[in-house]
């Protein structure tokens, strides 16, 4: 049987977590993982919502040693955690919130952990091949799927990524995050890399410019930032002073050059973008302002199968298609053109959201936007893009002329409004049925109508 560990930290005295601008030690997390895993509840399933990203990390390693899996489901609706009783009729919450509603049996974290450290702790050896996790697809397209982790798997990924990242065994980084625990992105990349590289996380969560900048500060350096692009565009606009960063991430959305750019010049840090989705993990990066074309993670290979691109090899235990166009440079490289249910075919011109979407956001004055397909076609049997944007310093005409430069007229919008925000989620992802609820909501009457004109 072929173990990992549960840290790779060197010592108990070295620092795994930053949390109210103090110091956790590796054995104090093995204190308060210990302690923990004593009061979970028998079920097997574990839904871990806790706020904090420490008392999320200390939960996860409460559930791995006691042999419980953790459910990673896309939101916590009520609907969502009807779907995972009937997945698993044990599951219970884990949290810290108290008001907490989600309807389960529920664990509080606790207010107060214990001080008592043992002389003879050691790390926990855990089993490569035990289940960890399960997390869930978004469920876009119906059902939510699940998707099991297993340690190994997970620890050969973040480890790729660390090694990607240039991550020294002999500096140690603070790792902030924007991006919820619960999320793929934010569970490997702010408590799985941290853990697997001998470096610490941040306790905390900012969203806002200030947050973000207020927690960085708090935090020693070297810090990597590992976001989203919305966080960042929202950063950058507010010309706050960002403390000394070494490095910063960005996923979940696609990055424009442009912003990339301007990332890197404010941050003066290097910018990672990391591609991958729930189902494969993380499976390759590009530093965005110098390349358009992906790197695969060792060992990981797309292969081609009918029409889908498919991934395997590496820390992707089985074979998974990819929803996107993907045009294989070689064996380690390739180029990404979007989604493939975001494919637009209008009067026999072809684009893709993704595409019109970069083109809005390209525009000066344009703070967010995003083009909308509606499910039926107007009464002439020719598809009407509709699109809302964020630009208070623009008119619709202002914008439609710089559109016609960039996209071709035929899937200028239809009609185009113009809102004070879109309604991203936590991760800045952009729900469909949210965006169509937006539209219905402005225009007043059904989304698959045609020729209304344009607002502003």
């Amino acid at each position: 049987m072929r173990t990992l560990p549960l840290v790779t930290h060197t010592s108990l005295d070295e620092t795994v977590a930053w949390r109210k601008g103090t110091a956790i030690s590796v054995e104090k997390f093995l204190t308060d993982v210990a302690y923990l895993a004593a009061l979970l509840p028998h079920g097997k399933h574990v839904l871990n919502i806790c706020r904090d990203r420490y008392h999320f990390m200390v939960g996860l390693a409460a559930a791995i040693i006691s042999n419980k899996v953790s459910l990673l489901p896309p939101t916590h609706t009520p609907e969502m955690v009807q779907q995972l009783q009937a997945f698993s009729a044990d599951v219970f919450c884990l949290h810290d919130n108290d008001d907490c509603d989600i309807a389960l049996p529920q664990l509080r974290y606790p207010v107060v952990m214990p001080e008592h450290h043992s002389v003879n702790m050691t790390i926990p050896q855990i089993d490569a091949q035990q289940l960890v996790a399960i997390v869930f697809t978004s469920g876009s397209t119906g059902a939510p799927n699940p998707y099991s982790k297993s340690w190994g798997s997970l620890v050969q990924n973040v480890q790729a990524q660390s090694s990607r990242l240039g991550l020294s065994a002999n500096i140690n980084y603070s790792i902030i995050g924007t991006i919820p625990p619960q999320h793929m992105y934010g569970f490997e990349s702010t408590v799985l890399l941290p853990l697997q590289s001998g470096n610490a996380l941040s306790s905390a969560q900012p969203f806002y410019p200030a947050d973000i900048c207020s927690t960085l500060e708090a935090t020693p350096s070297p810090r990597i930032l590992v976001s989203t692009p919305l966080h960042l565009r929202l950063l950058l606009e507010a010309k706050l002073k960002l403390p000394e960063l070494a490095l910063v991430l960005s996923a979940t959305a696609p990055l424009s050059t442009s912003l990339a750019h301007k990332v890197e010049a404010s941050c003066k840090a290097p910018l990672l973008e990391i591609y991958g989705s729930t189902e494969t993990g993380q499976i390759a990066t590009r530093r965005t302002a110098q390349a358009m074309e992906w790197q695969l993670l060792p060992e990981v290979r797309l292969t081609q199968h009918g029409e889908h691109i498919w991934a395997e090899g590496g820390h992707v235990e089985t074979s998974v298609p990819l929803n996107d166009i993907i045009e294989t440079v070689d064996l380690e490289h390739f180029l990404l053109h979007g989604r493939t249910q975001d494919l637009i075919n209008i009067a026999g011109k072809r684009s893709s959201l993704a595409n019109l979407n970069h083109h809005l956001n390209a525009v000066e004055g344009v703070i967010d936007g995003a083009f909308f397909m509606p499910d039926e076609v107007s009464h002439d049997h020719v598809t009407r893009l509709s699109a809302c944007v964020v630009a208070p310093s623009l008119t619709a005409s202002t914008l439609l002329t710089a559109l016609r430069v960039r996209i071709d007229p035929v899937f200028l919008p239809r009609p185009l409004l113009f809102v004070e925000s879109l309604p991203r989620n936590s991760t800045g992802k952009l729900p469909r049925d949210a965006l169509q609820k937006l539209i219905a909501g402005y225009i007043g009457q059904d989304i698959g109508s045609a020729g209304l004109k344009n607002t502003r």
